[in-house]
């Protein structure tokens, strides 16, 4: 509706005119995760770099947390909401130890973070969460997961800001997808890394929420080794 009249009777009719208010709780905090899982490993990594719009908060923040010798969870996304998810997550786990004397397995693990998502899928965790561990059979495993839980067991995952550039690397290099003629190999150890590098190297040119570094989880029966790799840092 156009506005008629004086200056100031334009300005008092919007003034008087019905306003919207919005409300938007979260905080898209940046980073990205990818997870790779082989016969008897799984390797997950996360760049360092916490920041909103164009500011950095920093370039030195790990994205993965270690809930057990066979478990990392990658998150990125609202970091208040990655904290409040993890530290819930790994209380339930100490529960778990104290009741069984024994570890949660990471099926479980997966199972039960796809319920909690799920109870809160009503104002749901704003994170990007992808879980990567062994199974009870000793192989690799990843779960990605939607904001409200649903949940999917993959070979290998990508997620965070740069997810949509990341994921279709993978399905070329590893999932060798619409190729003709090609027999999908067990992918090594050495060869996972080398790829799980590449795509991070390719994201950060591309990606302004991700880059400085990354760090790498590397899951075998052994234990959890952590590798560092620098990436740009403009």
């Amino acid at each position: 509706m156009a506005l008629v009249g004086t200056a100031t009777q334009q300005v008092a009719e919007y003034q008087n005119r019905p306003k919207e208010h919005g409300f938007w709780p979260y905080s898209d905090n940046g980073g990205s995760i990818v997870a790779i899982a082989g016969d008897d490993y799984a390797v997950i990594a996360s760049d360092t770099r916490l920041s909103a719009g164009f500011s950095i908060y920093t370039r030195k923040q790990s994205k993965l947390f270690k809930l057990s010798d066979t478990t990392v969870l990658g998150c990125s996304g609202c970091w208040c909401d990655t904290l409040t998810l993890t530290r819930i997550l790994e209380a339930r786990m100490k529960m778990y130890l104290h009741e069984h004397h024994k570890a949660m397995s990471t099926p479980a693990v997966a199972q039960m973070l796809s319920t909690m998502l799920y109870y809160k899928r009503f104002f749901p965790y704003y994170v990007s969460n992808i879980l990567a561990g062994l199974d009870n059979e000793g192989k690799g495993c990843v779960f990605s997961y939607d904001p409200i839980g649903h949940c999917e067991r993959g070979t290998f995952r990508a997620g965070g800001s740069s997810g949509a550039l990341l994921q279709p690397l993978l399905d070329n290099q590893i999932g060798y997808k619409n190729m003709q003629n090609v027999v999908p190999e067990p992918i090594s150890r050495e060869k996972a890394l080398k790829i799980l590098k590449d795509v991070f190297i390719s994201a950060a040119e591309r990606d302004i929420y991700t880059g400085d570094g990354i760090i790498i989880n590397v899951i075998t029966k052994d234990g959890v080794e952590v590798e560092e790799f620098s990436l740009r840092k403009d």
